[in-house]
Parts: C-alpha cells; structure tokens; sequence
C-alpha cells in the first residue's frame, strides 16, 4: 500500500517537471513559470480540496482541440465564465494533469484526448489568472494541445457550455480579449510561434 504522503510528493514533481520543461514564450510567462515552481516547491497545497477557493491558488488542464489539416482551434462558450474559453477543469488531489486533460475531455465533449499533435504532450502554456467573483480565486493553468476533428460534432456538457466553434487562430486573435480568457492572445501567439506560423497567415 502506498504511503499517502509518498503519492501526494510525486503528484508535486510531476507536476513540478511537466511545468519546468516548458519553455517560456515572453517575459510574462517566464516570471509566472518561476513563480509556479517556487510555489509547488514551498510545500503549500496546490491540488483544489473544495469548492470554489479552497485553497486560493490551485491547479488546473486546460486543452485546446486542434485540427491540424485545416488549421482551426476550439472554443466553448463557457457558462459561467460568460466567456469563450478552451474546455479543461481543476485538478483533482494527487492527479496527473494530463489525466485531467482526458478525463475532462470525456466528461466535456464526450471525447478520447489523443496528444498525437507537433506539441506532444507536456503543457505548451503555463499561466496564473485570477478568477472573476464570486469565489474569485487563482488558477494556474496548464494550456495542452490535443488533436480535433472540426468536421466531427461533439457531445457537449450543456451544463457547463452554451456551445463551441472552431476557428482559425488570426480569428481568435481579431476578438477582443474580454470575450476570451485574459491570457487567450498571448496563448495564440506562442502557438502559431511554435508551428513557425506568422499571425497574418494564420
């Protein structure tokens, strides 16, 4: 039987490895990184134990469905948020984030996260963002890339979403970032980076 201290310690260091190999897009991402990691490494909670803020600052996947032969991202039309954001959910205690990811891509839009894309599967963002109220709270954000097929419908959570739609990034880029998770712009531009893409032909 396995120590509950010893799985909570190798929840932190996977966590801890998957967010030190990402490789930082700006100055802003770099600060949140270093922050990220000294946090994990204090010891303090960083697994979410209840609803909404319990602890403040806690973890969470998000992912991005990509469908790499027409070039088109994936967004949903969050309740809650009153915004369009990729799908994802907090991360449960001691779980893997790319568990989460596959988990949440079940549940959300009743799909298989494959991490077959060019990103593989390490996280291609990190971010800290501060949630609206009520029970406004910090998430630090993992930002996975999975394959999508736009052509195919999806079975979503009506619960959690008022609906979803594809579009190509230059798209995401064109909409004011109030419509969007505040670090959605920045996210594209590391994105299209990455594939060697410039905005204009994206």
């Amino acid at each position: 039987m396995t120590d509950p201290s010893t799985q909570q310690q190798k929840a932190r260091e996977r966590v801890y490895q998957a967010v030190s190999r990402v490789e930082p897009f700006d100055s802003l991402e770099a600060k949140h990184i270093h922050e990220v990691l000294a946090w994990i490494e204090s010891g303090t909670p960083i697994f979410r134990i209840s609803k909404p803020d319990n602890p403040y600052r806690h973890l969470v996947s998000y992912f991005i469905l990509y469908d790499q032969l027409r070039n088109l991202l994936m967004l949903i039309d969050h309740v809650k948020a009153g915004a369009w954001l990729p799908p994802g959910g907090h991360i449960d205690p001691d779980e893997n984030p790319r568990t989460t990811v596959v988990r949440e891509a079940s549940e959300e839009l009743g799909i298989k996260a494959v991490f077959d894309t060019v990103f593989g599967n390490d996280p291609l963002f990190v971010t800290i963002n501060t949630t609206n109220p009520p029970g406004s709270h910090e998430d630090v954000s993992l930002w996975y890339v999975i394959s999508g097929d736009s052509t195919q419908p999806l079975a979503f959570d009506a619960r959690e979403m008022g609906g979803y739609k594809w579009l190509p990034p230059a798209e995401v880029l064109d909409m004011h970032i109030s419509q969007l998770d505040a670090n959605m712009h920045r996210f594209i531009r590391k994105f299209l980076s990455r594939l060697q893409i410039s905005p204009k032909h994206s």
